[in-house]
């Protein structure tokens, strides 16, 4: 006897635990939401850094002196002395940023609540394949922010590549990331 052919909607895919997958859309929102909250959080490092900047090249204006008759500048700073500061602020706030990166997406919420703001919000978890139901470790956290946002910073085009792999992924829609912290993500029964 041939076999039927099957004409209904393609079967979902599920979790080694049985849980139905995340989609691309819920899983793209989640991240949006994650972005969202940490540009609000980087903001409460930002504008007092900006402020410290711009006050300070305001406190350095009365260093140029200019003739007054032509109006050109006669004497300024050393600009060693000028640049060298802001520079340095700028990787004050990057190591800064870095490191609310570090604490957002590793301390704060994986490895302590298994999911971000964002998968919280969406309805999404966080699960192991080497043993869905042990919690998600900073060491887990740790490879998935590492894949996801250290490894992006310096190989061009690898976060559209790492957020677009679950779309041909099988069996999990795993991202890179997933697949370096062997984890998938899940939607959650609510």
């Amino acid at each position: 006897m041939p076999a039927q052919a099957y004409y209904g909607p393609p079967p979902v895919p599920v979790a080694p635990t049985g849980q139905p997958l995340a989609g691309f859309g819920a899983r793209l929102g989640a991240y949006l939401i994650d972005a969202i909250v940490f540009v609000v959080l980087s903001m409460i490092v930002m504008i007092p850094a900006v402020i410290a900047i711009v006050g300070w090249i305001g406190s350095q204006a009365d260093k140029f002196q200019t003739d007054p008759v032509t109006g050109e500048l006669v004497d300024s700073p050393d600009p060693g002395l000028f640049v060298g500061p802001i520079i340095l602020i700028y990787v004050g706030i990057f190591v800064v940023m870095f490191g609310l990166s570090y604490v957002y997406y590793v301390e704060l919420f994986p490895s302590r609540r298994g999911v971000t703001l964002g998968k919280r919000a969406l309805g999404l978890t966080l699960i192991r394949l080497d043993d869905p139901s042990a919690p998600i470790t900073r060491g887990v956290a740790a490879k998935r922010w590492l894949m996801q946002y250290v490894v992006a910073m310096f190989v061009p085009f690898f976060s559209w590549i790492d957020g677009l792999w679950q779309l041909w992924d099988k069996p999990f829609q795993q991202c890179l990331h997933d697949k370096v912290a062997e984890t998938v993500v899940v939607k959650v029964n609510r």
